[in-house]
This record gives C-alpha cells, structure tokens and sequence, in this order.
C-alpha cells in the first residue's frame, strides 16, 4: 500500500488551503508568492548540481551520452531539455536524450501505467544501448516512481553514471543513486500537482545541468551560445549577431566569415579574431578541443 502521506510532494499546504474562494487576482498573487520558493530550494543543492554536472560533464568526454529518464511531468521535462540540446549547442542528436514512460505517445497523453514498470525503463536504456561511458540522470518528484527506480538500477548495473534528481527526502531512488540532487520547494499550491513547484524546481536543475555541461565542453565563448545551428531564420541572424558581438566587426564582415565557414559561428569568430583561414582555424580549434579562448590563448603561445 503506498503511503503518499508521507511524501513532501503529497503534503497539504496550509496557506493554499482556501485558494478556491479567493477572486483571480488573489489566487494568481498566492501562486507567485509560493513559486517564489522554488529558486531557493534549488540553491540549496548548488554543491549537488554542480557535482552532477562534472560527472557528466567528465562521461561525454570520454565519448559518453547523458540520458534523462522518467515519467509523466518529469518525464516530459526531460525530454524538452534533451531535444533543445541541438539547436542551442549544436550537439548530435544522440548526445543528450530523453527517455519517458510510454513512450513518445507520453510526451502528449498520460499512458497510465506505464511509471509503474521498472523493467520498461532497463528495455528502453537496453535499447538506447546504455553503457559504462554514459551519464544517467533519472527524474521523479516523489523519488519513488518505478520506471525512474528502474532506471537507476540499470544504469548502475552497466557502470553508467547514476544521478537521481527527485523533490521528496530520504526517497527509494536517492538509495539506488551515486548522486542524489533534492531541491524542496514545500508542498504544492494543489495539493499533490507536482507539475507546479517540483516541476519548476526540475526545470531550473536541468537547466543548469545540460547548459553548464555544455559550458565546460566549450560550447559557450563568454555567454554566447557560438556553436548553435543556424536553422531557421531567427537562428540566422542570432548567428549572426552573436559573430558581432564577438569580435566587434560589423554585419558584412560577420556575414563573410559565416559563409566562408558553412555558417558555423564558432569558426567564423576564431577566423576573424586569429586571422587564420578557415582550414587552419579548425585545426587549431580542433586542437584546443573546441576551445575559443584556449584556442586564442594557445595561439599567442605560438
């Protein structure tokens, strides 16, 4: 018999507990006020998060690949921070992924049940063919869904980094991990709708997962996002401000650099800033692992 009583994400919130009788602006004001508290949970487990990030960071590497996994509203986060790796950090597809109970029909319609299987999580993982270079970070606001469990033990089993993010303490899934990261925003305005403040509190740690692995990978030049992939329109000329903004040239100069670099914003600015040609930019690039500033750095050393 499962005893929700005894979650943090099951608890009644005293202060919400006449939120129906209050007129609009009153009930919008009450849940500004309680999503207040989620950025300070999520401080809380700043040395965690960080911890998390040099693992992963460390697993992709060594030819690794960061894998969420979980169901429901964790598991649709998952996924959408998976899926915005592409575009704003210019990764392959395969690199970060994410995986949810049921399948992608989940990610639009609840598939009941499917949380409920821990060996649907280890067939999804077999199938994604998890290994001991990849990094697992496993969502579940209670800590105690099946199909993250599942995931877990999977990943542990297969040598795989095994992180546990979860909004409720001392829960199964921080047992099964190497790295548990357990933001507390208090209970929910609604009682037991974890989509609201532990979904946002999941939300703000992946953030900070993925975009300051990609930071150490040296996907980032200061705060610009230089190896996005230039897709459609607006990314077009993100590129080219960022090109810029950069090295301080003007629109057809950075326009120049793009197309003598198939568009790739990175090379365009170490072009312009080392004054090599394109060839000799990528290799020095490639040498200081994709590095802008190292890159500059070793060049000066030359």
């Amino acid at each position: 018999m499962l005893k929700l009583e005894q979650l943090a994400t099951e608890k009644i919130n005293p202060l919400t507990r006449h939120i129906d009788t209050l007129n609009t602006l009153e009930l919008a004001a009450l849940i500004n006020q309680e999503d207040a508290k989620v950025a300070p949970a999520v401080a809380r487990e700043l040395p965690a998060i960080a911890a998390a990030i040099d693992v992963i960071t460390d697993r992709l590497r060594r030819g690794g690949r960061l894998f969420y996994a979980g169901a429901g509203t964790s598991g649709r986060l998952g996924v959408l921070d998976a899926a915005e790796c592409p575009p704003t950090f210019g990764t392959a597809p395969e690199l970060v992924q994410g995986l949810i109970a049921g399948g992608q029909a989940a990610m639009f319609t609840a598939q009941e049940g499917a949380e409920d299987s821990e060996q649907l999580a280890a067939d999804d993982l077999a199938a994604a063919r998890l290994n001991e270079k990849d990094a697992l970070v496993a969502l579940a606001a209670s800590g105690r869904t099946p199909y993250s469990i599942g995931a877990l033990k999977y990943a542990r089993a297969r040598g795989a980094a095994a992180i546990a993010l979860v909004c409720s303490p001392d829960s199964p899934m921080s047992r099964e991990a190497e790295l548990t990261i357990c933001p507390l925003p208090g209970p929910e305005v609604i009682t037991g709708s974890t989509r609201l403040k532990a979904g946002t509190a999941q939300k703000l740690v992946l953030n900070m997962l993925s975009t300051g692995t990609m930071i150490k990978l040296g996907k980032v030049y200061g705060n610009l996002m230089v190896d996005l992939k230039a897709t459609n329109q607006k990314l077009a000329e993100r590129s080219l401000r960022i090109v810029m903004e950069a090295t301080g040239c003007g629109r057809q100069e950075a326009a120049a650099a793009l197309d003598s670099t198939g568009g790739h914003a990175k090379l365009a600015i170490f072009t312009l800033l080392s004054g090599l040609d394109a060839e000799s930019a990528r290799q020095k690039l490639a040498a200081a692992d994709g590095y802008v500033a190292r890159a500059l750095t070793d060049l000066k050393q030359d």
